[in-house]
């Protein structure tokens, strides 16, 4: 799949990222690790598992690790979109399929995971916060987009290209879907299954809420 790579943020994640970059490794996949200074030994998994890998000396946040990744993949002409996946084990590589059919069928610039179809197995408080988020962020951006906050996802370049990303946290997912709507790019969902293990969610409620809060403020205001 030379015009496809997959982008996967990473912050102590050595229990499974080098499952994950072995088997998309098997399918032919670039796969670039950006390692968030883990202390876990992240980096060096994900390399002996075929990864290339960009490490972080220090923990900078997941908008930091994704702009830089992003950055990396621009600077190569082979590819022309990219698949963001997690790094803990919740995304199924099984899935990239479904992204790339949907894109095909759609026209779409961006598909996002979906994973509000089914929320059985999903901790309560973040069904609450994903349906609050993701009602307000499709209004802004003026299109229908039912789980905004999911990191599983496809990019196409141009999109990349044209966004000047400055968020540096987990308000990255938001920035995206709100520049990008603005821009004009079409965005899709497609349903994914979603693996909830005994992971304690990286997310802080009290710090990201209010991240996200001045994310709002400070797009309201932007022409």
């Amino acid at each position: 799949m030379k015009n496809i790579c997959v982008l996967i943020p990473s912050y102590n994640e050595a229990r499974s990222i080098g499952l994950i970059v072995s088997r998309l490794r098997v399918l032919d996949f670039t796969v670039y690790v950006v390692d968030d200074g883990s202390v876990d030994g992240t980096a060096a998994i994900a390399q002996s598992a075929g990864a290339d890998v960009i490490a972080h000396e220090k923990n900078m946040g997941k908008g930091a690790s994704l702009r830089e990744g992003f950055r990396h993949i621009l600077s190569n002409k082979d590819f022309d979109s990219v698949i963001v996946m997690d790094g803990d084990g919740q995304h199924k590589v099984d899935d990239i399929d479904n992204f790339l059919i949907r894109a095909d069928e759609t026209g779409a610039d961006i598909v996002i995971g979906n994973r509000m179809l089914d929320t059985s197995s999903m901790p309560l408080v973040r069904i609450w916060t994903n349906r609050f988020m993701s009602g307000l962020l499709s209004k802004m951006c003026g299109q229908n987009i039912p789980d905004t906050q999911c990191g599983f996802k496809f990019i196409k370049r141009r999109v990349l290209e044209d966004i000047r990303f400055t968020s540096l946290h987990y308000d990255i997912e938001s920035e995206l879907i709100v520049k990008a709507g603005r821009c004009g790019f079409k965005i899709e969902s497609v349903p994914i299954a979603t693996v909830y293990q005994d992971e304690k969610s990286k997310v802080n409620p009290i710090i990201d809420t209010v991240r996200f809060i001045i994310f709002l403020i400070k797009v309201a205001y932007e022409k």
